[in-house]
């Protein structure tokens, strides 16, 4: 007579705002364990239970496991016939962060593990999507065929540390990817729901933040919310046909990683790419706004990486092109916003 399946394990790897975040999520449905790479900072948390630089005031749950050693995370995820190891860095850092996993996991034979990232953007570099990047990393590390998945979805990382209700997507090719990760978060504060596009979930996970920036230099310049609810229309239409040139699927983008995050990060007070486009219009250079911020605004990465991929594909992004204009070029924002007003008429769709 078959039991109910086993526990999963739960390491996640960075200690930033959102890694901290999954870890709480996670720790109240499955055993799991954050590694925090700073040796002070981890012991701060295990005797302070409160992560002493984000969310600092937010009391971490009590069976929580915390460590500085990456091999005890690893040796966490071992521990368990079926695990799932949690990426909680930047696209800047994906790279270096799946080599170091898949390689660990490698050395306890154990490349079985799912490593799941959650970054949002496109390599500033390269131009790449992170799954392409977590790829090249896990066959550069002598992986090639390393289970990976992406974990997206409208989220701040607050509220989710918070317990509030929250609905993300686990999208990858291997059902086993997403059954893990699903049985590993869901059924406490968080709604799971699978997908294989991953790159359609990638798509409009990196673009909304560029919407994001163009919807708060809107608002800081007074012009509605009228203005504000056509550039997220707008937006999610320069989304879908990136995505759909790129390969995804045009459904992806009506779900929760295409309107649901585009709405939240446009919107939300929270949001960080809101935020900087708040300042861009309020007339702070991007030089001020970013020696502002302890925390990356993936959409200042990713714009130029997008603008280019979209010229080369031959995809009309016009709201990127005078987001661009405007972080890069010293256009005005008020002049990018008439730009934008005087483009020639056309159809919707």
């Amino acid at each position: 007579m078959n039991g109910p399946p086993a526990r999963v394990h739960v390491a996640v790897l960075g200690a930033g705002s959102w890694g901290t975040a999954l870890a709480t999520l996670a720790s109240s449905v499955a055993p799991t364990l954050l590694w925090a790479r700073d040796a002070k900072q981890a012991e701060a948390m295990q005797r302070h239970r409160h992560n002493p630089r984000y969310l600092t005031d937010i009391q971490l749950p009590a069976d929580l496991a915390i460590s500085p050693e990456l091999s005890a995370a690893v040796a966490h995820a071992c521990a368990a016939p079926e695990s799932v190891v949690i990426l909680g860095v930047p696209v800047a850092g994906l790279g270096e962060a799946v080599r170091h996993a898949t390689q660990a996991l490698q050395a306890r034979g154990r490349s079985d593990i799912p490593v799941v990232y959650t970054c949002k953007g496109f390599d500033a570099e390269t131009g790449e999507l992170p799954h392409q990047v977590a790829l090249r990393a896990a066959a550069t590390a002598g992986v090639p065929h390393q289970p990976l998945g992406v974990l997206s979805g409208p989220s701040f990382a607050r509220e989710v540390a918070l317990g509030l209700p929250v609905a993300l997507t686990i999208a990858s090719s291997h059902d086993d990817v997403r059954d893990r990760v699903t049985r590993a978060l869901h059924g406490v504060h968080a709604r799971i729901y699978g997908s294989t596009d991953v790159v359609g979930v990638e798509t409009g996970g990196a673009v909304k933040n560029i919407m994001a920036i163009a919807c708060g230099v809107s608002d800081a310049l007074g012009l509605g919310h009228n203005a504000r609810a056509a550039l997220i229309t707008r937006g999610l239409a320069e989304i879908s046909r990136l995505g759909l040139a790129l390969g995804a699927k045009v459904e992806t983008f009506a779900g929760l990683t295409g309107l649901g995050d585009l709405v939240l990060t446009a919107t939300g007070d929270q949001s960080r790419n809101r935020r900087v486009g708040l300042a861009l219009g309020e007339g702070q250079s991007l030089a001020q706004i970013e020696a502002s911020m302890n925390q990356v605004a993936e959409g200042v990465r990713c714009a130029r990486a997008v603008r280019a991929l979209a010229q080369q594909l031959n995809v009309d992004m016009p709201i990127t092109e005078a987001v661009c204009a405007v972080l890069f070029n010293g256009v005005a924002p008020a002049a990018a916003v008439e730009s934008l007003i005087r483009r020639d008429p056309r159809h919707e769709s």
